[in-house]
């Protein structure tokens, strides 16, 4: 098979392998960006189907600002990527609720709401729960050299109230944490900063507005795409990169690769060098059915733009012991941001789910549970709305192992490896990762990931 060479080859066409190319094409670097599918996206993608379209990841983007506001983390990937604010088409989230059995909280794109909530729930907290984030506000959770530090025994010191913490934990934990249970800090501040200090928001149209927003810029600068094109072996000598081999045999050169793929995925993909102390698989994984109703959600009552659901005192994010975790959920409701570009109504209810249990099934049983879960959040959107609905006009659903065929991840791991490698290091020089297993997280999370390694191995050209 004939090759071809590049100055940088960025593997995975998601928000972060996007953001990177942008990034090298702006400098004049001969740059390929290799995708294994035929459209990008990667975690955060779409489809259609009963000629309706479908996002997939994207139930809100976080790091919403206002246009002029300047030091956060979209201002920096608009910067960056020389993006206008216009053509996000934000628009902001009304209000969110986290719902346990003895409490609610709901929050807004403003603090202060949220403040006045813990304020009102847990009176003697409150001193605390300000002076938490006042250490987030001065926190520097992207400093590359950071250590990995527990957030829950850093949160204690603030809120000593048990259930707090947890209804504080529950989106953070379930919209970016590898690890169960926890996370580490720097995680915790990224995550608190961009959904509560910052906030939510949709663009219009989904995340194909901001697909095709990257897609052309990265074209305008002469950018090469290469959809359908599978990634067998990472070549390399004398542990350094020398390039790729692609599934249909094509070796392609490069010195320099971004991989986006994920550590462990990426690592096994090396090909004649062992690796040692190979990074764990994740465990975390979702399930997702997506509902289309002839009837707006406001109308059955259901007004929040995200519910975060708990059944438990305490939250339990972990891999569940069935195929899935019934008694936890994220409920999105698209048609709730303060701008409803839906025609019909439409609502989305996320579980953990267990990679291996779901794996496991023939093809029969796997569609009969599948269809049983879907029934089993139907009842939860009633529980919710106290309100009998009216059958879906339209319904899919997806599991841990859709997940795993079309992002890559293994055992369908939405978050990656708990091992992340936060300066984008591999054992192999010219090697680097970026992405979810970088460690920044959400869609401004990985863009920003992308466009700091592409900086500091594409533009830099620093090594190990």
């Amino acid at each position: 098979m004939s090759s071809s060479s590049y100055d940088v080859l960025v593997i995975g066409a998601g928000m972060s392998g996007l953001a990177a190319a942008i990034r090298l094409a702006m400098y004049d670097k001969k740059v390929c960006l290799i995708e294994k599918h035929s459209i990008s996206g990667g975690l955060n993608s779409y489809y259609s189907r009963g000629k309706r379209r479908f996002d997939v990841g994207l139930h809100a983007l976080t790091n919403y600002i206002e246009k002029g506001e300047r030091r956060k983390p979209m201002s920096k990937v608009m910067k960056q990527l020389r993006l206008p604010y216009e053509d996000f088409k934000l628009s902001p989230q009304k209000q969110s609720k986290i719902l346990f059995p003895q409490h609610d909280l709901s929050f807004t794109n403003e603090i202060e709401h949220l403040t006045q909530e813990v304020a009102e729930s847990f009176p003697d907290q409150i001193d605390g729960f300000i002076q938490l984030i006042e250490k987030i506000k001065i926190f520097d959770e992207v400093n590359l050299d950071n250590e990995y530090v527990s957030a829950k025994e850093v949160v204690k010191n603030y809120l000593s109230d048990e259930t707090l913490r947890e209804m504080i934990f529950c989106p953070l934990l379930i919209y970016g944490s590898a690890w169960e249970h926890d996370m580490d800090f720097s995680q915790f501040v990224i995550m608190f900063k961009s959904i509560f200090l910052e906030g939510l928001s949709r663009p219009e149209g989904g995340v194909r507005t901001i697909l095709s927003l990257l897609e052309t810029r990265y074209k305008e600068l002469g950018g090469e795409i290469r959809y359908k094109a599978a990634v067998d072996k990472l070549l390399c000598s004398n542990q350094k990169i020398q390039g790729i081999r692609l599934k249909n045999g094509e070796e392609i050169i490069a010195s320099t690769v971004l991989s986006s793929m994920g550590l462990p995925e990426t690592l096994e993909r090396v090909e004649g060098h062992e690796i040692e102390n190979m990074p764990r698989a994740g465990k975390m994984s979702f399930t997702e059915s997506i509902f289309h109703f002839s009837f707006k959600p406001k109308e059955i009552g259901l007004e929040d733009t995200l519910i975060f659901y708990n059944d438990r005192p305490t939250y339990h994010y972990a891999c569940p012991q069935g195929l899935y975790d019934s008694e936890s959920a994220v409920l999105c409701f698209p048609n709730n941001f303060q701008k409803d570009d839906q025609v019909e109504g439409v609502i989305r209810t996320t579980f953990m789910a267990h990679y291996d249990k779901w794996k496991e099934m023939d093809k029969a049983e796997y569609k009969k549970e599948k269809e049983k879960m879907a029934q089993t959040s139907l009842r939860l959107i009633e529980k919710l709305s106290k309100k009998s609905i009216s059958d879906p006009v339209f319904k899919d659903v997806f599991t841990p192992t859709t997940v795993e065929r079309y992002t890559w991840h293994k055992r369908g791991a939405v978050y990656g490896s708990p091992d992340k490698s936060r300066k984008g290091l591999t054992p192999i020089q010219g090697l680097y990762v970026i992405g979810t297993d970088q460690g920044f997280l959400g869609i401004m999370g990985a863009m920003l990931s992308g466009i700091s390694m592409a900086n500091l191995y594409g533009l830099m050209k620093e090594s190990h």
